[in-house]
């Protein structure tokens, strides 16, 4: 649970220090692109569980 915590504060701040230097975010700009990065995820889980 910590990592989750931990990669959420990162996240977060790193979204606020690239707004506030007016960049692009890293990270895709539409939530199909979320659902995309889910689902490399979730192949390597599949993969890790059958082998």
């Amino acid at each position: 649970m910590s990592e989750i915590f931990i990669a959420l504060l990162v996240g977060s701040v790193t979204g606020i220090v690239f707004t506030l230097l007016k960049l692009p975010l890293p990270a895709p700009p539409v939530l199909s692109g979320v659902v995309g990065i889910f689902g490399v995820y979730m192949g390597s889980v599949i993969v890790n569980f059958f082998k």
